[in-house]
C-alpha cells in the first residue's frame, strides 16, 4: 500500500512539474490548502480522499486514474 500512496504523490509532482507550476499555484487551482499538496507529494498524507485527488487531477488536467497508476 505504501508504494501506491507514494506513487500518487510522485505522479502529482511529475505532472505539476510538467506544467511548470509550484505547489502553491496547484493548491490555488485545486482549491486546496498548500500544506495538503505538500503533504501528499511528500508521502506524509497516507490516504488522500478521492475528492482531494479529483480536485488535484482536474487542476493538473489529467484523469484520477493517471495519478493513481
Amino acid at each position: 500500500m505504501s508504494n501506491e500512496k507514494s506513487t500518487i504523490g510522485e505522479n502529482i509532482k511529475k505532472y505539476r512539474n510538467k506544467l511548470g507550476i509550484s505547489q502553491d499555484i496547484l493548491s490555488k487551482k485545486a482549491n486546496l490548502a498548500f500544506h495538503t499538496i505538500a503533504k501528499i507529494e511528500a508521502g506524509a498524507t497516507p490516504n488522500p480522499t478521492i475528492d482531494t485527488v479529483k480536485k488535484i487531477a482536474d487542476a493538473l488536467g489529467v484523469s484520477v486514474d493517471i495519478l493513481l497508476k
